[in-house]
């Protein structure tokens, strides 16, 4: 194990690579979580660059803040096929303060503001009678706050690994990296 750059800023790089390649994959990452019940949980967010921090904006509505609530840490997969490196994250979440929330609210596209606001009559992952329903719901004009269901994490990874399928000779390149009290520290793996 030797003392490594910061992984954090080479996932920021390699997504940065992957969107000058038009990547559709560089801006989410799958997440997964534990339910309540003890069942595994995963689905695609947006993987917010949030400053120099990486974060995820949901809405409180939703299951996913229940399985975040309990959850001491959760596990993410980056994948981009375009330059062909899979990252994956443990990190524990950090609740965002509620006035970044609101200025980083502003920036979102119209229909996913809008969606925010229906989460107050229609829980996230509620059923509703049809899409028509759904889209009767919606509100005509975009709202310019956000509603006090809207929250977001700071994600505070301790363990990272990268593995970058792109290699001349085939063999992949696998490596973990772990914080550390004052940096990382990295490993190579068999991959």
């Amino acid at each position: 194990m030797s003392t490594a750059e910061n992984p954090l800023q080479r996932l920021k790089d390699d997504r940065g690579r992957a969107r000058e390649a038009q990547d559709p994959m560089a801006g989410v990452a799958i997440v997964a979580s534990v339910t309540p019940a003890g069942e595994p949980a995963a689905r695609t967010l947006v993987l917010r660059d949030l400053d120099s921090e990486l974060a995820l904006f949901i809405n409180a509505t939703s299951p996913k803040m229940t399985e975040f609530d309990a959850s001491e840490t959760i596990a993410l997969v980056v994948w981009l096929p375009s330059i062909q490196v899979q990252y994956r994250l443990t990190a524990r979440l950090e609740r965002i303060p509620v006035d970044v929330i609101h200025d980083s609210w502003r920036l979102r596209p119209d229909p996913p503001k809008k969606m925010d606001w229906v989460y107050r009559d229609h829980p996230q992952s509620s059923e509703i009678a049809s899409r028509a329903a759904l889209l009767d719901v919606l509100p005509e004009e975009v709202p310019t706050t956000a509603p006090e269901s809207a929250v977001g994490f700071f994600l505070r990874v301790d363990l990272l690994e990268r593995l970058d399928l792109g290699q001349a000779n085939g063999v992949h390149d696998r490596r973990m990296y772990r914080r550390t009290d004052t940096d990382w520290a990295e490993s190579v793996l068999v991959p």
